[in-house]
Formats: C-alpha cells, sequence, structure tokens
C-alpha cells in the first residue's frame, strides 16, 4: 500500500481460519463509530473472499485491502 490509511483500532485476525476472521471482524466493528476505521490483518485464505463480501453485504465501506505473500490486510470504514 503506498498511501498508509489512518485507522482508529485493529484486528489481528492472523491464525483465524473461515468463519472466524468475519465474526470478529463483525464483533470489533460494532465497538466503533460511523466513519471510524478498521484495519484487519488475516492469513486465511478464504479472507480474500469473505471480507469484501461481509463489507459489501453489511454496507460498510472497504477502502483498500493489499496481499502480501499470505498476510492481507484491509481497511474498513464503518457505516451507519
Amino acid at each position: 500500500m503506498e498511501n498508509e490509511i489512518s485507522f482508529d483500532a485493529e484486528l489481528d485476525a492472523r491464525g483465524l481460519i473461515c468463519p472466524l476472521p468475519v465474526l470478529k471482524l463483525r464483533k470489533r466493528l460494532q465497538a466503533l463509530t460511523p466513519g471510524q476505521v478498521m484495519r484487519v490483518i488475516a492469513d486465511d485464505p478464504v479472507a480474500v473472499v469473505d471480507i469484501p463480501h461481509f463489507c459489501s453485504e453489511a454496507g460498510h465501506t472497504l477502502l483498500e485491502s493489499a496481499v502480501d505473500g499470505v498476510e492481507q490486510v484491509y481497511f474498513i470504514r464503518k457505516t451507519g
């Protein structure tokens, strides 16, 4: 990622497998106020599908995502 996005909270989901990264993300987003950004780090290969799908279904904004080897990083803005 060229431009580092500032974030309000972080979820380290490395070592978790489907569906845990999304379940933990949903729970952690509940603590944020609309407009705040969560950074998620994951290494579950299925997360590249699950996390963007979760954001789309829940109405949150996936600001950016990147894959570096087995690690993935997501920046998600919570919506109303």
